[in-house]
């Protein structure tokens, strides 16, 4: 078994979707629409087989997002290497993104940083 995909709804899907071919080398698919229910929908891929669904909704409620809350925290995306980890991060960093954690070891093993993307949500660069 494996999971197949995650989904976000998120304010605006156009610079999201964007923001994920940018930074992570996302390649999105050419996007669903269904004018009826007024959804809109994007599927990222990345190496591999991991996709995200990033979708966006007219009555969408856009509650506050505290970091250290239940629920889905982070997606975390491997660069392949520290090095990859340091220049994305300060790629990021000087494009104005939040970095609330600078690169560094973790307790477990993990090489890695945090910052907060376009729509509040924690995305995790590991080696």
């Amino acid at each position: 078994m494996k999971i197949e995909h995650v989904a976000i709804y998120v304010n605006d899907l156009e610079r999201a979707k964007n923001f994920f071919v940018k930074y992570f080398n996302a390649k999105a698919n050419d996007g669903y629409h269904n004018p009826k229910k007024k959804f809109r929908s994007y599927f990222l891929t990345f190496d591999g087989e991991a996709r995200l669904e990033i979708m966006n909704k007219a009555d969408m409620i856009d509650a506050e997002k505290f970091l250290t809350r239940t629920g889905l925290i982070h997606i975390a995306f491997s660069v392949g290497g520290k090095e990859n980890v340091d220049a994305l991060t300060a790629q990021l960093k000087a494009d104005g993104f939040e970095v609330i954690s600078e690169p560094r070891t973790t307790g477990d093993g993990y090489y890695e940083s945090c910052i907060v993307d376009i729509e509040g949500n924690q995305i995790e660069i590991t080696a």
